[in-house]
């Protein structure tokens, strides 16, 4: 019979970092009740990079935007991407970020461009779970 967690080849496991345990860490951040309302059926994390550098509201941004609407364009644009890609585990996304404070003064001013990765993988009891992340945070 095979060794489920390869412990033959590698030996025990030692330590096992858990999803749970990084959203509890907010290593991820757990948007699965606005991912279900932009259609997601299953849970969904963005990593804390992901948050701080497309989601979180910089300052002096306030009365121009708001975080629920940032998380809730990034979870939609994230289910596109997903749906379009249903041959892979993995597809790269485009999302398109304003700086309004140089836009005000800079109306030709383009949009800074984030390419994060829509990921689904198994949770920590083996369920579909999808997080989104850049590159590095693999």
């Amino acid at each position: 019979m095979p060794d489920p967690g390869n412990t033959a080849a590698f030996g025990p496991v030692i330590f096992a970092y858990t999803r749970a345990q990084a959203i509890e860490d907010g290593i991820l951040v757990d948007v699965s009740e606005t991912a279900r309302e932009a259609g997601f059926r299953i849970p969904v994390a963005v990593t804390r990079s992901v948050w701080d550098r497309i989601i979180a509201l910089p300052e002096g941004y306030l009365g121009f935007q708001d975080e629920r609407g940032r998380l809730w364009d990034v979870l939609w644009m994230a289910r596109h991407y997903a749906l379009r890609a249903s041959d892979s585990d993995r597809v790269r996304m485009c999302v398109l970020v304003r700086d309004i404070r140089k836009d005000l003064r800079d109306s030709n001013r383009p949009p800074r461009k984030h390419f994060p990765i829509v990921a689904i993988g198994s949770g920590d009891a083996g369920e579909p779970v999808v997080t989104v992340m850049f590159p590095e945070d693999d």
